[in-house]
């Protein structure tokens, strides 16, 4: 069992409009203990029941590491997506019960750097609030690269700033756009660790740009996590299990795999982590791979999957499971 499927019951203590797309959600454990530790840059799974339909899906965890009493998370509301931000905005409200994962961290500060460069994109934010707090808490060197579509959608940006002072530079597209990332990432002392998330434009800049500099590649650290798509509904053959099942428009095959009981390692949920691939016993179409871990050759060899976040068309897709 992966450390995404302990699940643990808590009750929504909090529900805060931070704008017009985002909302702040906030946990308590249900018997009022203490929740796992984490550190900044750690994400939870939150299981979603709506109806008949279960739904899984990770977010960043924005609270404070050092305050183990409630976690908070935020969710940008997207409309053409499976359905999870939906019922999040929708049907979530204070009182509550619902069961979320331990967390899980693949993006955590590199302790070893001498400093630390965030930068960020819209809600990729989240992570960072509290890395911040636990650089500010450790004394470490750290600054934050903020940039938003408009200030009427950049969340948390007044209060990031009030917080950390000079700590956080702020852009937004509507007031000259983002930064300069090669004057940047050029101009960092030596040791510095640069840490990226938002959307995918953006990490790929930052990424491409610091490697031209001649950055070490294990000083660059991002996260993208990818919503899994929505698509026309498959059928999927399980071998080792014996079984065939049907993978729903707006389901993930993941999820459909676990609800047929068939167990699953997985730890992102997002075609990052690289936990749940899966061999291909016979593919007879095309996969549609959404995710960052398989590289080209392992795409094209049509003999692995990342079922958290890739759909299938065709005659027939045989996993080994």
């Amino acid at each position: 069992m992966s450390a995404s499927d302990q699940l643990i019951p808590v009750v929504v203590s909090r529900v805060v409009e931070v704008n017009s797309i985002i909302k702040r959600f906030e946990f308590k454990h249900i018997h009022g203990n203490e929740l796992p530790a984490f550190s900044g840059g750690a994400h939870i799974v939150v299981e979603m029941l709506d109806g008949p339909t279960k739904r899984k899906n990770a977010y960043s965890l924005m609270s404070s590491p050092f305050d183990r009493d409630q976690y908070a998370i935020s969710v940008r509301r997207d409309d053409n997506g499976r359905g999870g931000s939906k019922f999040m905005h929708e049907k979530v409200e204070p009182g509550l019960r619902m069961n979320i994962s331990a967390p899980v961290n693949l993006f955590a500060l590199d302790l070893r750097a001498r400093k630390h460069l965030m930068i960020a994109g819209g809600i990729g934010i989240t992570p960072f609030i509290a890395q911040m707090t636990q650089a500010s808490s450790l004394g470490v060197p750290f600054e934050l690269h903020y940039a938003a579509r408009s200030a009427s959608q950049a969340a948390y940006m007044d209060s990031l700033q009030d917080r950390f002072g000079d700590h956080v530079r702020c852009y937004c597209d509507d007031a000259g756009g983002g930064p300069d990332l090669t004057a940047l990432l050029s101009d960092q002392p030596l040791g510095t660790h640069v840490y990226v998330c938002g959307p995918k434009g953006m990490i790929e800049a930052v990424v491409q740009t610091a490697t031209d500099l001649g950055w070490p590649a294990a000083h660059i650290h991002f996260e993208h996590f990818l919503s899994p798509p929505v698509g026309k509904a498959f059928s999927v053959h399980l071998a080792k299990a014996g079984i065939d099942i049907t993978v729903g428009p707006e389901q993930s095959l993941l999820e459909a795999i676990e609800a047929s009981g068939t167990p699953v390692k997985c730890l992102c949920r997002g075609g990052a982590c690289g936990q749940c691939e899966t061999k291909v016993v016979t593919c007879d179409g095309d996969i549609a791979h959404n995710d960052h871990w398989l590289d080209d050759d392992q795409r094209a060899s049509k003999q692995f999957i990342m079922p958290c976040v890739s759909r299938f068309s065709g005659k027939r897709l045989e996993l080994d499971l």
